[in-house]
């Protein structure tokens, strides 16, 4: 079980020894200073995590709050080049520090060792930093599209483990097997949408002793298990109202993997929906929609490799809804740390704020491990609000390690008594459908 003390000393270590190695190697830090890589990594990560629209003022005094006596014209000046790739070296051993706790009391997801849901988000930069993090942009795309960053997550509903932020240019296509990620534990189940669907990454999972759920990609090759015939999906999927599919497989024209494929009949609204979809992604890239694609909207298609005497597939169709909590993490991150936005025009600066900001969510996710993360019913929004007002508190006595431990003693106190989620009856939460997957319904 994760404990308070070893929270704080990871947030200790990153933030500490970690930050003055990235420092003095990165060039920030050239000789003795005041204001060390600790000292400034502290300053701006507690005091954007506190306050995440700070002004330099704001971060000044965060570091007066450490001891330290910093003007904020020297705080602004410190944002530069060798600052950012500073902060970036901190990140990513944040990122790839990994810290669980007990799997949540959920019986569907203590099946397997763990569960893992991975998505990716993409934040615009200013054009400037186009080299350093290229997008997509091109002669007739503006500046601003020209850079971009892209961060990979991958999060453990069970245990709560965070893996990432990984970063990557942002003209970079998803793909599950990103360079950074710790590999899958065996037993463990992986689940991705679409855009992380890879044949290849399946069959290496399958090898580990690791299982996959994804929605099946368009043109699918399908081969009949027995007789190694090709199948087509029109001819499998029953033709009656509110029917379902479920058979085994044989996926892909060379891996032949062997999985199950599932299949439901989406509610006619659904459809109606996805159609649309369907038809302004069409528009917008000069093309036509099958008539092929707009009859398999009315079908939610999955495959997976978990045998269905672990799997039914009421619980996989739940299990695959919950890949949602990822996004939501990330929609938390970027609207209530306001990833996206900052308070300088300089580039250089953008990025400082950007990294550190980053590192404050980690930091945070780590607290929350600790504190409501057990609890089925946590509401992450709620605890991200709480555990900001404690943020001054625990800057105060940040090199204090038993005082350190005390102002978290206390969060976990405050998240006991609130940051829940109220059950509803008629639209059941994901924590609740996944303690009664039947609640779903098939539909």
């Amino acid at each position: 079980m994760l404990t308070v003390p070893e929270v704080v000393t990871a947030m200790q270590d990153v933030l500490g020894p970690v930050a003055d190695r990235a420092a003095r190697a990165t060039g920030f830090v050239r000789r003795r200073s005041k204001l060390t890589g600790a000292s400034f990594v502290q300053m701006l990560v507690l005091g954007w995590w506190s306050t995440p629209q700070a002004t330099r003022e704001a971060l000044a005094q965060t570091a007066a709050l450490r001891g330290i006596s910093v003007s904020p014209q020297a705080v602004d000046q410190r944002l530069h080049a060798r600052a950012a790739a500073c902060l970036r070296q901190v990140l990513a051993h944040a990122a790839r520090t990994l810290l669980t706790t007990d799997p949540v009391a959920i019986p569907l997801l203590q099946r397997f060792s763990q569960v893992v849901v991975q998505d990716s988000t993409s934040i615009g930069l200013p054009g400037a930093l186009a080299e350093e993090w290229p997008g997509c942009g091109n002669a007739t795309t503006p500046a601003a599209a020209s850079a971009t960053l892209k961060l990979h997550l991958r999060l453990d509903l069970a245990g709560g483990g965070l893996a990432g932020p990984v970063l990557q240019p942002g003209r970079t296509h998803d793909t599950p097997a990103v360079p950074g990620f710790t590999p899958l534990a065996a037993g463990g189940l992986w689940i991705g949408d679409l855009g992380f669907f890879s044949l290849d990454q399946f069959a290496a999972w399958d090898a580990a002793g690791c299982f996959w759920l994804s929605r099946l990609k368009a043109d699918p090759v399908l081969r009949d298990p027995t007789t190694g015939q090709r199948l087509a999906l029109d001819q499998v999927l029953p033709t009656q109202p509110g029917a379902c599919l479920e058979r085994e497989v044989l996926l892909g024209a060379q891996q032949r993997l062997r999985c199950r494929l599932l299949a439901v009949r989406v509610p006619p609204a659904v459809a109606a929906e996805r159609r649309a979809k369907l038809h302004a992604e069409a528009r917008r890239r000069g093309q036509a929609v099958s008539a092929r694609r707009l009859r398999w909207a009315d079908w939610t298609l999955l495959v997976t490799n978990v045998p269905a005497a672990q799997l039914a597939l009421d619980e996989a169709l739940v299990l695959y809804r919950a890949r949602w909590q990822i996004e939501l993490l990330i929609k938390l991150w970027k609207h209530d740390a306001r990833l996206a936005t900052w308070r300088s025009t300089k580039p250089w600066a953008v990025l400082c704020e950007l990294y550190a900001k980053l590192l404050a969510v980690v930091c945070q996710h780590w607290t929350m491990l600790v504190s409501c993360w057990p609890a089925a019913d946590r509401s992450l929004p709620k605890a991200a609000q709480t555990v900001r007002k404690l943020v001054w508190a625990l800057a105060r006595v940040w090199d204090d390690t038993p005082q350190a431990v005390a102002v978290l003693v206390d969060l976990q106190r405050c998240l006991a008594h609130g940051c829940r989620i109220n059950k509803r009856r008629t639209t059941p939460h994901t924590y609740q459908l996944l303690l009664a997957p039947a609640r779903g319904g098939l539909g």
